[in-house]
């Protein structure tokens, strides 16, 4: 089958579902795995790539207030792929192409292709979209093993943290403005041992206020700013120490946003562990394919351990107010 994947966490979940071969183009934030950046591009984001965090939101705030898009298609490319299945996401508006565009192109095309459209907001919606995907790909089976195996591991995290006293965790997902995490992101927290009391299961981040961060008193603060990776998650947060100082939490970390936390994929469930070791490292031993993701924030003199760094994801950031998909 040939696959178009316009959504960077479908990407992640055809590979791991043993479909790379059956893709036959991605976005241009589709880096993982390492093989998805060979494949042809399908899209490119309208944001300049040099803007910091504020000057990315009023970008896209802008955008949305005219009813502009966000992230462009290659309308030629895609035709000429003759795709069979294209994977879209109508979740968050600036995460990626219109989902109404694509269905709209998918149309003109023939033969049409199926379209699938994953809009999960909770780890549970996760699970059942890889599912999904992988019965549209004709791969029921393998849907069902990679499923059991993510489930098994978020049940080994649920019963590490049997009786652990929950830490006020806080998840920041943009700093300029601030962003509290949506989505996933508070169910993660909960299973990880931890209780947020900024954010809601299944509903979208939202803006808060650094006076309302701290009114919450966070034990935990997790810098995941959208898109970003753990040595980019770490420059923004150094850049705002005095004001992550200020809400008295025990434990400041930068974590790698868009491998673990931003998009819904197979790595949420990787995102998870990382989350419950650092929420409660004396349960939970930091695990390996998250290590490097995680780097400790103290004052802004502090210096980033040199093996957690790594180039940006993307340029901009991939700035949402979700997922990045």
């Amino acid at each position: 089958m040939r696959i178009a994947s316009l959504v960077p966490s479908a990407t992640e979940t055809l590979f791991a579902l043993g479909l790379g071969d059956d893709v036959v183009a991605v976005t241009h934030e589709c880096d993982y795995p390492p093989e998805a950046r060979d494949l042809p591009q399908l899209t490119r984001s309208a944001i300049p790539e040099d803007l910091g965090p504020a000057a990315i939101d009023r970008e896209v705030r802008k955008r949305i207030g005219r009813g502009e898009a966000i992230y462009e298609l290659d309308h030629w490319v895609l035709r000429d792929l003759h795709p069979e299945l294209i994977v879209t996401q109508a979740l968050c508006e600036v995460c990626a192409v219109s989902s109404d565009d694509v269905r709209a192109l998918a149309e003109e095309l023939h033969p049409a292709p199926q379209v699938l459209s994953l809009d999960p907001t909770t780890l549970g919606e996760v699970l059942a979209g890889a599912r999904d995907l992988a019965a549209a790909a004709g791969v029921p089976e393998d849907g069902r093993r990679l499923v059991e195996r993510a489930a098994a591991r978020i049940d080994r995290v649920r019963d590490a943290m049997d009786g652990a006293t929950a830490r006020r965790t806080a998840a920041l997902e943009w700093l300029d403005p601030p962003y509290v995490g949506g989505h996933w992101v508070p169910q993660m927290i909960e299973l990880a041992g931890g209780e947020d009391p900024l954010g809601f299961s299944g509903e979208r981040s939202r803006t808060a206020t650094w006076d309302e961060i701290e009114a919450a008193r966070p034990d935990v603060v997790v810098v995941m700013p959208c898109g970003y990776d753990a040595g980019r998650s770490a420059e923004e947060a150094r850049a705002y120490a005095d004001r992550l100082a200020a809400l008295g939490a025990d434990t400041v970390v930068a974590v790698d946003a868009a491998a673990y936390f931003s998009r819904p994929g197979p790595r949420l469930v990787d995102g998870l562990e990382l989350l419950a070791h650092v929420i409660h490292p004396e349960l939970v031993e930091a695990p390996a394919r998250g290590r490097q993701a995680l780097i400790p924030i103290a004052p802004a003199t502090a210096a980033a351990p040199s093996s957690a760094t790594s180039p940006p994801v993307t340029a901009n950031g991939s700035r949402s107010r979700g997922p990045t998909s």
